[in-house]
């Protein structure tokens, strides 16, 4: 027979296996823009960027954000041309995510990101960022737009 106290043992650890987040990525040669869902995945916010440059800073930083957020899923942006076909960036993409699942454990899934960077680029100038400081948050927002263009087909 279980006990009472057993019982919100139990409810607490339900609790804390629900309140996972997901994490997206836009990747980029240069940048890689981080966005987290809310504990409901039900709200994507953008988080940071990340020089993608040298990859094992980048994969450091990636790590602690995955402990600290405690992200179960990796939304990788997946860079697709307007007629649905892929291209170069596209293979850049699946290379990256080839060596980060040889590097991490939390599953990682692809995700058109068509139009993301210019759909933030936009978000920003409505915004009145200048363009010095739109360099530093459109690879951060774009990630959010992916991400809750995920989010929002869930």
């Amino acid at each position: 027979m279980f006990s009472f106290i057993r019982i919100i043992e139990f409810s607490r650890i339900c609790v804390k296996l629900r309140a996972m987040r997901i994490l997206a990525l836009d990747h980029g040669t240069k940048r890689i823009g981080v966005a987290v869902s809310d504990e409901t995945k039900t709200i994507a916010q953008p988080l940071e960027f990340i020089l993608a440059e040298p990859f094992a800073a980048f994969l450091e930083r990636l790590k602690k954000i995955l402990i600290e957020k405690e992200v179960d899923l990796i939304l990788i942006g997946n860079p697709r041309n307007m007629d649905g076909s892929y291209g170069p960036a596209a293979q850049k993409v699946e290379a990256f995510v080839g060596v980060l699942k040889t590097a991490i454990t939390v599953p990682i899934k692809l995700w058109d990101e068509r139009l993301t960077s210019s759909q933030a680029n936009r978000i920003l100038i409505q915004g009145g960022v200048r363009r010095d400081q739109r360099k530093e948050k459109v690879d951060k927002m774009a990630a959010a737009i992916l991400l809750q263009s995920y989010l929002d087909g869930i």
